[in-house]
C-alpha cells in the first residue's frame, strides 16, 4: 500500500523552472482533492447566500417592509433588494477571485484539502490568469446546470434541451480525466494548474526565530544578511525557497544556493547550502512580514 502511494505521488510530481532557471519540484493535486475543494467552497457560498437572505428578510420584517410598500418605504425595499443582489453577486463571483488572488492562492476549500493554484510558466500568479480560469468555471459548471434546470422547469418537450445541457456538462467534467495533469479547461486557458500546498511550516526555519542567523553545523558560521541582500527577492521567491527546503533535495539546494549567492554577491561555501538557505529563508520572511505590517508588500523580485 505504501509503495502504491509513493508511486502515485511520483506520477504526479512535476518540475517547474523559475525565471532564473532553477528547477523546483512539486506535486499536482489529485482530482479528488480538487473536487472536494470545490464542494466545500460551494457549500460555504450557498450557506453565505442563505444567511444573507435570512438576515435581510429579518431586517425587512423588523422595520415593517414588504413588496406592497410605496413612497419612502418602497425605496427602502428597493435598497434592501439591491443589497441582496449585490451580496449574491459577490458571493457567487468574487469568492474565488478574492481568495485565489491572495498570498496563499487558495480558497477556503482548497486550504482544507491542502492544495493551491500556481502558474505553469513558473512566474507569479497573475490577476488575468485567476480571472480567466474563474470565468471559464461559469461556462464549465454553472451555465450548463442553469440550462438544464431551466429546461426541466418549462414542463413538456424539454428532452432535447435537457440532454444537450447534460452533454455540455459531461464534456467539461470529463476534461480533467483526458489529460495527464488533470487540467480543466479554465487551467488550460489561464496557464495554471493546481498543486499540493505545504501542510506544515518549516520547523527548522521557524526555530531560528525572526532574526535567525542560521548557524552552520559543519563550520559553526552564522549567516546574517543586510537589508540590501534581502531586498532582492519577494513573496513569490520566498514560497519557491520554502518548497526547496521542504523537499530537501541536495542537488536542488546546491543550485538554489548558488543562484542566490550569485544574485547578492555571496559565497556560502560548498557543503553548507542548507544552513545558508535556512538563514536566508528566515530572514527574508521576517523582512517581508515587517513590510506588510507597515502596508508595504513585495510580490516578487520585479516589484
Amino acid at each position: 500500500m505504501t509503495a502504491r502511494v509513493v508511486l502515485e505521488a511520483e506520477r504526479r510530481r512535476r518540475w517547474l523552472t523559475t525565471p532564473e532557471g532553477v528547477a523546483l519540484p512539486f506535486t499536482l493535486a489529485t482530482r479528488g482533492s480538487r473536487a472536494g475543494a470545490l464542494l466545500i467552497d460551494l457549500f460555504l457560498i450557498g450557506t453565505g447566500m442563505v444567511l444573507t437572505t435570512l438576515a435581510l428578510l429579518w431586517l425587512a420584517q423588523r422595520i415593517g417592509l414588504n413588496l406592497t410598500n410605496k413612497g419612502p418605504a418602497g425605496h427602502a425595499v428597493q435598497a434592501l433588494a439591491i443589497a441582496w443582489f449585490t451580496a449574491m453577486f459577490l458571493l457567487r463571483n468574487a469568492w474565488f477571485l478574492a481568495f485565489e488572488l491572495g498570498p496563499r492562492g487558495a480558497t477556503p476549500g482548497k486550504r482544507v484539502t491542502g492544495i493551491r493554484i500556481a502558474a505553469r510558466g513558473g512566474g507569479p500568479l497573475t490577476t488575468e490568469a485567476v480571472i480567466a480560469r474563474n470565468l471559464m468555471r461559469d461556462i464549465e459548471l454553472f451555465m450548463p446546470l442553469v440550462f438544464i434546470g431551466s429546461a426541466l422547469s418549462t414542463g413538456s418537450d424539454t428532452g432535447p434541451a435537457a440532454w444537450a445541457g447534460l452533454g455540455w456538462f459531461a464534456v467539461f467534467i470529463a476534461f480533467p480525466f483526458l489529460n495527464r495533469d488533470g487540467l480543466r479547461c479554465g487551467d488550460v486557458i489561464a496557464g495554471t494548474w493546481v498543486i499540493e500546498a505545504p501542510k506544515r511550516r518549516l520547523e527548522q526555519a521557524l526555530s531560528l526565530g525572526e532574526g535567525g542567523a542560521g548557524r552552520s553545523a559543519a563550520t559553526g558560521a552564522q549567516y546574517r544578511f543586510s537589508d540590501a541582500d534581502l531586498a532582492v527577492y519577494g513573496e513569490y521567491e520566498l514560497k519557491a525557497l520554502e518548497r526547496v527546503l521542504r523537499d530537501n533535495r541536495p542537488e536542488t539546494l546546491v543550485e538554489v544556493a548558488q543562484t542566490i549567492c550569485g544574485k547578492i554577491g555571496w559565497s556560502a561555501g560548498t557543503g553548507d547550502e542548507r544552513a545558508f538557505l535556512d538563514a536566508y529563508y528566515t530572514q527574508l520572511r521576517a523582512r517581508l512580514e515587517r513590510g506588510m505590517r507597515f502596508g508595504r508588500r513585495k510580490a516578487d523580485k520585479h516589484a
